[in-house]
């Protein structure tokens, strides 16, 4: 049987222990969805979870605050906890919160402290912007110019930083490094724990945006000593458009005055003494400022029972290799189509996703679009395709292959002008 057939895609899928998760989310018929590292689908479980808390609202009123199943004013902490083993923390530095913009700004606003010539902030020209939008903000806050006050590392060919360019720039007038953990285009995978000991080394903090990796592959944030991280839960964690984000502070930060505060950074047993001094939680906690929106929040406690269920590792060996074998079929399949392949394809380097490139980009995520096939456009020439580990399948990459070969050969995606929608 040719690895390239149909057969040999579907005896993968015969082969996959976490095959029928798949009847665990709410699949349309006739449209492969790849999009899963920008909005992850519903699954029955999250679903279920927002009807338990909306009917713990209708059952309880103003005491599903304490009562319930799912107790609303402990709600962020126990997600938390059960959040921790998704990225290698430990129960308590882990708090489900805010969204990750917001989840930066306390973090640099708490972990940036500039002294003596320790004044800039390291950061890489690849990562989403508006992780940069945020350290500008910071940088004008404490009344520094964030044309002079932002390095940032440059990348070689477009589309991965190169690691050594990353360290080179931890000189003495760097006071913190924001990185992202994958980026979001090409996918690359950055070596955290390398760059956490030689930041360490230069006694720069350093932190991780995980918005690409939470989910997808495993992390050990606490033994790495990764000093903070945070992350959004809409992608591969499947919470849900906008739901609450989340964060990790390290336990050796613990005490350490937040820069944003809020009452819901109270400890627990002191927040409704309404006192006008702040008794910060002695755990990550403290880094929350308003109160949680829980039903943004509850489709979260369905889809960690899953992952917590299945395990980050059993997940990451199934994403390896569904965008290990999609890159093979794509190699083998489109020759010749003008197609690129942008990610790392070692293992090691790659996060959850594809990242092809073709001049026509955007005209053939269009014609995927109607042709069934959910991708991602990235300017300017990208097209991200995420087979998911839940709920995608091998034949779900053979197809997709398939009928991008296909639309190639007979020019279909001519009809489609080549500019993005006003949403990617």
């Amino acid at each position: 049987m040719s690895r390239y057939e149909r057969q040999y895609a579907r005896l993968l899928d015969a082969q996959d222990e976490l095959a029928p998760y798949r009847e665990e989310f709410y699949l349309q018929e006739g449209t492969i969805y790849l999009d899963g590292n920008s909005l992850g689908l519903l699954s029955k479980r999250a679903e279920q979870a927002l009807f338990d808390i909306l009917q713990a609202w209708k059952t309880y009123g103003i005491d599903g605050w304490t009562s319930g199943n799912d107790p609303w004013f402990y709600l962020s902490e126990s997600l938390g906890e059960k959040m921790a083993s998704i990225v290698g923390g430990k129960p308590e530095e882990v708090i489900v919160t805010g969204s990750t913009t917001v989840n930066l700004h306390q973090l640099v606003a708490t972990f940036y402290e500039p002294k003596g010539k320790r004044t800039k902030i390291l950061a890489d020209e690849l990562t989403f912007p508006s992780d940069i939008y945020a350290l500008k903000s910071q940088l004008k806050l404490k009344g520094y110019d964030p044309e002079k006050h932002l390095v940032l590392v440059k990348s070689k060919d477009g589309r991965t930083i190169d690691e050594a360019d990353i360290i080179a720039a931890m000189t003495d007038e760097i006071a913190l490094i924001v990185l992202p953990s994958v980026l979001y285009r090409s996918g690359q995978l950055l070596d955290m724990k390398t760059l956490t000991e030689e930041a360490h080394k230069r006694g720069i903090m350093i932190g991780f945006d995980l918005c690409h990796s939470v989910g997808a592959i495993p992390h050990q944030l606490h033994d790495w000593d990764v000093d903070f991280a945070f992350w959004c839960n809409y992608k591969y964690l499947n919470a849900g458009p906008g739901s609450v984000a989340a964060l990790y502070v390290h336990e050796t930060h613990f005490g350490r005055e937040v820069g944003l505060s809020g009452w819901f950074g109270s400890k627990k047993e002191k927040q409704f003494d309404m006192e006008l001094e702040l008794a910060q939680a002695a755990h990550a906690g403290a880094f929350q400022i308003g109160t949680p929106h829980i039903l943004s929040t509850a489709p979260l406690i369905g889809s960690l029972s899953l992952f917590c269920e299945v395990g980050i590792e059993k997940i990451r060996q199934k994403s390896l290799a569904l965008t290990r074998y999609m890159m093979e079929l794509v190699e083998h399949e489109l020759a010749g189509y003008g197609f690129t392949i942008g990610n790392p394809t070692d293992d090691a380097q790659r996060g959850g996703h594809v990242y092809l490139e073709h001049p026509e980009a955007a005209r053939i995520c269009k014609a995927l679009k109607a042709e069934g096939v959910i991708p991602d456009f990235r300017k300017p020439n990208g097209i991200r395709l995420a087979p998911v580990a839940l709920y995608n399948t091998f034949e779900d990459v053979w197809q997709t292959v398939q009928i991008l070969k296909q639309m190639m050969k007979e020019g279909r995606h001519k009809q489609f002008d080549n500019e993005r929608g006003v949403v990617a």
